[in-house]
């Protein structure tokens, strides 16, 4: 058996905890040398990879109220990192983007995964604008230096079409999502939202002459101990725009993921 963790032991010690954290984490920040991009300016010109997702999940099997916070919650977060500018050589960092968060408005509770459970926590769903961030990442030439998928799948994603194990769960203090520009251009995020999507862009100064696509293959259920899992390829190709013709495909990485909502009786589940 897996020893518990003190603030298992001891729930009333997370706050001071949670403290603790983000200090150090704010503290290596600031002395390891590390160009962070902090600045905004107006918009860049050309377009390199966009992206939209329903911001309500009507699936999630919990009061929609804990749904309409997280939409606010997403509001606040994007004004931290709407029309911010990643220059050559800068790393964003979501963590350190939305640091100062409170000067746009006051968390709401959203659901969060915590030791296997759903709850009810203040900045709650966050993770819904990491996952666009991550996914509009992908599909750009910033190098990813820092992402952590979700270890669990509590309910089914929002949107029908979307892709499986392109998620990216962030704690601060703790996990965070991050890109470099290794380029010698500057990028920039955008996000904007209507009544039921939230949109996300990333932008640059220069015209790109290749597009990616992001996909999945080999997508399946198995079981294991007991406990049911997804497992997905996740592929990148770049295509020439001129041509439209591919120049590469690849698979990225393979991502499992443990199923803790219920599957339709119809599911193939591998034994």
């Amino acid at each position: 058996m897996a020893r518990k963790r003190l603030t298992q032991l001891f729930p009333f010690l997370i706050p001071f905890r949670t403290w603790q954290r983000n200090v150090i984490w704010n503290l290596s920040m600031r002395i390891d040398k590390n160009d962070y991009a902090e600045q905004y300016g107006e918009l860049l010109p050309y377009e390199i990879s966009s992206s939209k997702t329903s911001m309500i999940n009507e699936n999630s099997g919990y009061d929609i109220i804990y749904q309409k916070n997280k939409v606010d919650n997403l509001k606040i977060m994007s004004k931290c990192i709407h029309q911010i500018l990643i220059r050559p050589g800068q790393i964003f960092s979501f963590c350190y983007a939305t640091r100062k968060s409170k000067k746009h408005g006051k968390l709401k509770e959203g659901l969060i995964l915590i030791d296997g459970k759903i709850v009810p926590q203040k900045g709650g769903g966050v993770c819904h604008i990491t996952n666009l961030l991550y996914f509009l990442f992908l599909m750009s030439p910033l190098t990813i230096i820092e992402r952590h998928g979700h270890k669990e799948k509590s309910f089914p994603n929002p949107d029908v079409n979307s892709l499986d194990g392109v998620d990216a769960t962030i704690n601060s203090g703790w996990l965070d999502l991050k890109v470099k520009n290794d380029t010698n251009h500057t990028y920039q995020i955008v996000i904007t939202f209507d009544e039921t999507y939230m949109y996300g862009k990333i932008l640059s100064d220069i015209e790109s002459d290749v597009l990616y696509e992001i996909g999945n293959q080999n997508f399946s259920y198995f079981k294991k101990n007991n406990k049911i899992y997804e497992k997905v390829a996740v592929t990148r190709t770049m295509i020439d725009k001129k041509t439209n013709k591919e120049i590469k495909k690849e698979i990225l990485y393979d991502e499992v993921v443990e199923i803790t909502y219920t599957l339709p009786e119809n599911t193939m589940i591998e034994e």
